[in-house]
């Protein structure tokens, strides 16, 4: 399991240090082991409210530390212990992070609230603001389980759902995402039922002895009839109102499961708003994935599938703004630091943790409000209310985008262009005759561009340095990777003057996906037909069928193995 230092502040754990023990905050000793109660605390959290665990801290906020040399594999034995049915009873995976604290090492792990309750060692635990206790008469039981019952719907059993109703690949699509994240998951050498038991899809009520699929396994993996005749009223709507904002410029209407709504959802927001270049730890990111990442998990995890409120995501002239179907728990506008974490589908939530696509509950609103100052200059708005409601303020001046303009038509990101670095003409040539050729050599540049082989090879040396290629294999049997993806299709031919645009020739208009695929072959030659799906937002099926026409017109062709070889845009059009 890769295991990283905690996306918390070392600020943000003073914080919690500061405020004390109480019923959603656990302080334990563990200088060289782990404490023999700390699955006691664990059991607590999962049954009450959720809360953070501080290994290394006293009960008098004396922060002790703990062994340096030791904290990897603590932190690697709590996540299997976790994964333990003999330790907690059901599964529940936690991911336990180091943090640098005044100097010393702490392992901090934030234990969410489950649907379901949870004993560890054969007993149950609940929690108080006292601190954890065991649950001994029949009657705390039922009421546990009354209380968990009542609020969390995602537990809701379907005893007559069967891996039958799932979509085809679905399943092995999802653990093919978890195991290319975390290769050492523990879920990763589950089978069948297994992998389902220790992922709460799968669960038995031990009051009325039923077992079967829950509603999260139905709304992560159910085909669309399945869902549809077990929540007739879910749908999800993306909406473009820029210019008719009384129905809409682009719509998708999304009736799919989870898995493939994530997917069509954010290639939605990379057609419709813009991307910035941002540095982060000396390292390339895209903002507006970040962003969305964030926004977009949230807005499926947190939804209250039983509530036949709508669910749309509507991006506007000057905003965007969603809003969801919502079971509150509290009530108002929600700010970094003035609430506590507090998840309505945990295990929808924790699913989506482990395929990497949201972060731990409360972070990723974090930074959702640190990554807005940088893309758009504003401060988003949480709303926590009968529907849950955020807005993201967008100003045009700040995105460098002209109101209505689409992806790949915008003011300073167009082609040989990042935001901060001007690119010569020799250099703009080069990209473009990379495109056209990945495999080229140095010589070839130096001939078609007409300047020296010197030349050249300090050109791409430039380009390399800057993020905007890389080279994939050796250097006589690779090829060139353009790796900017705001390098966009819409590029005149490296050597015709021509008013046509690559993707376009004479009686061929394309269809957005058709563009979208030629987008990802420009970014990465070597992607396969799995990838494009994931990506465009479409099935395989469709993907190869746009592939075809792609190669019938002529604007693409494989070079090479259909396993070993690489894709080639075919940029040269007579006029």
């Amino acid at each position: 399991m890769h295991l990283s230092h905690t996306n918390m502040t070392e600020k943000e754990i003073i914080n919690i240090i500061n405020k004390g023990e109480g019923i959603s905050v656990e302080f334990k000793k563990a200088e060289n082991k782990l404490p023999g109660n700390l699955f006691e605390t664990v059991c607590a959290f999962l049954n009450r409210n959720g809360g953070n665990i501080l290994l290394g801290v006293g009960d008098d906020k004396n922060i002790i530390g703990l062994n340096a040399d030791l904290t990897e594999a603590l932190c690697k034995d709590f996540a299997s212990l976790s994964n333990n049915a003999n330790k907690i009873d059901p599964v529940f995976l936690l991911h336990p992070t180091v943090v640098d604290v005044q100097g010393k090492k702490l392992i901090h792990v934030f234990v969410p609230a489950s649907s379901q309750v949870h004993k560890t060692n054969g007993k149950i635990f609940d929690r108080s603001s006292d601190g954890d206790f065991m649950l001994t008469t029949n009657d705390q039981v039922s009421q546990l389980y009354l209380l968990k019952n009542s609020y969390y719907s995602e537990s809701t059993l379907y005893p007559f759902l069967k891996e039958d109703h799932f979509e085809e690949g679905i399943v092995d699509k999802a653990r093919a995402i978890i195991r290319a994240n975390r290769p050492n998951h523990p879920w990763n050498n589950l089978t069948g039922k297994e992998f389902y038991v220790a992922s709460g899809l799968y669960r038995i009520d031990i009051k009325t002895g039923e077992q079967g699929f829950t509603l999260t396994a139905l709304l992560l993996f159910g085909r669309e009839e399945v869902i549809q005749s077990a929540l007739p009223h879910f749908k999800i709507d993306a909406l473009v109102r820029r210019e008719d904002t009384e129905r809409y410029d682009d719509r998708e209407n999304i009736r799919c499961n989870l898995i493939e709504a994530y997917e069509i959802l954010m290639n939605f927001v990379a057609r419709h708003l813009p991307d910035k270049f941002y540095l982060e730890n000396d390292r390339r990111i895209s903002l507006r994935e970040k962003i969305f990442r964030e926004l977009v998990a949230n807005f499926l995890i947190h939804r209250e599938y039983t509530n036949a409120g709508a669910a749309t995501f509507t991006i506007w002239k000057d905003r965007v703004e969603i809003k969801n179907a919502n079971r509150p728990h509290l009530h108002g506008t929600l700010e970094p630091g003035n609430f506590d974490p507090f998840p309505k589908n945990p295990n929808l939530a924790k699913f989506f943790v482990q395929l990497a696509r949201a972060e731990d509950l409360g972070t990723g609103i974090n930074n959702v409000f640190r990554l807005l100052k940088e893309y758009a200059g504003t401060v988003p708005v949480f709303r926590e209310e009968d529907h849950f409601l955020v807005k993201i303020p967008l100003l045009a001046e700040k995105l460098k985008i002209k109101v209505g303009e689409r992806v790949g038509e915008r003011v300073g990101e167009r082609v040989g262009e990042k935001v901060g670095e001007k690119l010569t003409e020799n250099q703009k040539m080069i990209l473009k005759w990379m495109i056209a050729d990945p495999n080229i050599s140095a010589a070839s540049l130096a001939e078609k561009v007409g300047i020296s082989r010197r030349k050249i090879e300090t050109n791409i040396s430039k380009l390399r340095k800057i993020g905007l290629i890389k080279r994939i294999g050796p250097a006589k049997g690779g090829h060139w990777q353009i790796t900017d993806e705001n390098f966009y299709v819409e590029m005149p031919p490296p050597t015709e003057k021509s008013k046509m645009k690559v993707g376009e020739k004479v009686g061929e208009k394309l269809t957005e996906n058709q563009r979208m695929i030629l987008k990802w072959m420009i970014v990465d030659p070597n992607i396969s037909a799995a990838s494009l799906a994931e990506k465009v937002g479409i099935s395989r099926r469709k993907i190869e069928t746009n592939i075809s026409k792609l190669r019938k017109i002529g604007l693409i062709k494989r070079i090479g193995s259909t396993k070993g070889g690489h894709w080639q845009i075919i940029t040269k059009h007579k006029s």
